[in-house]
């Protein structure tokens, strides 16, 4: 048998496993399916649509040795999928913003945590055993690969596909694909791209930017004011630009074997 708060607000048309636990000051939408044993703490709102796997657990307080008990929340977007003991703490007000956010439409794989604090995008996918600390934000349609482990106050960028087990030490810049260990910029995701409905001359732009940025024998900082002064302003080449002049961690290396660069085909 479930056990639900009453004090828990709850939805039309949701569905509520044996052993689910549902605390109070919890919002739930509509249409969402709590499975067997999913646990949902305190300050958690949940959008429509989504399910919460055996094992997951949404809210629970954050790791994090500054919390001091303050109320603070978790949200969840419309259409997300978390899945089998996937962790996703609650936010802390002594350094964060006191609020975990995931978007909408984002899949949660089994195994991932979700920190204090982070911001997950829409349209999402974060692969089993990721784990993402504190403070990370991961904007949307990123992919991160099984096994990448962020550290904190990363930012890892719209459209962007890191490859399974990286360590996320630097920020990931959009449209990217990165990996290896180091982490390092291996081209445009181009097939990403292509399936999000970007047409070939426009995904030929965001290469050629970030070949002038990456190989053109130039920092990153020049390449980036050649950029600026040589392509047409678009809204691709300013996410780009903007992205990595405010990245505070710096932005991932190029990829040294020049022969292992992804090209378009």
């Amino acid at each position: 048998m479930a056990t639900v708060s009453p004090e828990a607000k709850l939805g039309d048309n949701i569905e509520i496993g044996p052993y689910a636990f549902i605390d109070s000051d919890v919002e739930i939408g509509d249409g969402c399916k709590i499975l067997p044993h999913a646990t949902i703490f305190q300050y958690v709102k949940m959008g429509r649509n989504c399910t919460v796997f055996p094992g997951a657990v949404v809210g629970a307080v954050p790791q994090d040795l500054k919390f001091n008990g303050e109320v603070t929340y978790v949200e969840i977007g419309d259409n997300v999928t978390i899945r089998e003991c996937a962790t996703i703490n609650r936010g802390t007000k002594a350094s964060g913003k006191g609020v975990t956010k995931v978007g909408s439409n984002t899949l949660i794989m089994s195994y991932v945590h979700i920190a204090h604090d982070c911001t997950v995008g829409n349209h999402c996918i974060l692969v089993s055993y990721t784990g993402i600390a504190g403070e990370t934000d991961v904007d949307d349609w990123a992919i991160l690969g099984g096994g990448c482990k962020a550290h904190q106050f990363s930012k890892i960028g719209a459209h962007a596909m890191v490859g399974g087990t990286s360590g996320i030490n630097k920020d990931v810049p959009p449209f990217v694909l990165c990996g290896r260990n180091p982490i390092c910029f291996c081209g445009v995701n181009i097939v990403g791209l292509r399936r999000r409905g970007f047409d070939s001359e426009k995904i030929r732009e965001i290469k050629d930017i970030y070949d002038t940025i990456y190989y053109s024998g130039l920092n990153i900082t020049d390449g980036c004011a050649k950029v600026e002064a040589g392509f047409p302003q678009s809204k691709e080449r300013d996410m780009i630009l903007d992205f990595i002049r405010n990245s505070k961690r710096g932005v991932i290396k190029a990829n040294l074997i020049q022969n292992e660069r992804v090209d378009m085909e």
